[in-house]
């Protein structure tokens, strides 16, 4: 990925051409028939990070209504896969690419998710809200600084007795984030590896 790359990625508005580019995969052994798009994370496929997550983890076993966050959702597979195996949870994507969440709605619709995923930029999202679970595969490449401010505005809407779930490459510092994730107070445990990436869960004190 190159420096202009991510600078696509993490922008609000991509400046690169619109091109819509189909992605079929299956997680936790489900189906998904997505579309991905030039300007957002992992266009045309899985990344291997989001595909170790999906390895690692199963479905959350959560209550009727409960609510999952999928944090920096790009086209939505993270948080389309929880709603589809998740079948009565609320899913909310949340991105500052606005291309990837127009996708991420469209792909929700695609599915039939429309009534039960909706995604947004930050400064939509419901302050208020908490959440049962935060799933993510986090834009580490934004910075030390930016990840952890990124971190800290999201993991205290997590519920009491809540999860947080995501995928961090080793080489881009995935021990040393769960350490300082665990210094903040949000208890984190590595429940997953492979490829080069951790799996951590951390857990609302």
């Amino acid at each position: 990925m190159t420096g202009t790359d991510d600078e696509h990625y993490f922008s609000a508005d991509p400046s690169v051409p619109f091109e819509r580019i189909p992605v079929s995969t299956t997680v936790w052994d489900i189906g998904l028939d997505l579309v991905s798009g030039s300007g957002v994370f992992a266009k045309g496929r899985l990344d291997i990070g989001t595909s170790v997550l999906f390895k690692e983890t199963e479905p959350p076993p959560l209550r009727p209504g409960a609510r999952i966050l999928d944090l920096g959702c790009g086209y939505g597979v993270i948080g389309l896969a929880l709603g589809v195996a998740v079948p009565e949870a609320y899913v909310t994507g949340v991105d500052v690419n606005e291309r990837a969440v127009l996708l991420a709605n469209e792909n929700a619709a695609k599915l039939g998710l429309g009534d039960r995923y909706v995604a947004r930029t930050p400064g939509q999202v419901d302050t208020e809200v908490t959440y049962d679970e935060i799933w993510s595969n986090p834009p580490i490449r934004i910075g030390k600084q930016a990840l952890h401010e990124l971190l800290l505005t999201w993991l205290p809407r997590l519920a009491p007795e809540g999860r947080a779930v995501m995928v961090v490459g080793k080489n881009l510092g995935g021990d040393s984030l769960q350490r300082w994730i665990t210094d903040q107070g949000y208890p984190t445990v590595r429940i997953g590896s492979a490829k080069g990436f951790r799996v951590l869960e951390t857990r609302r004190a």
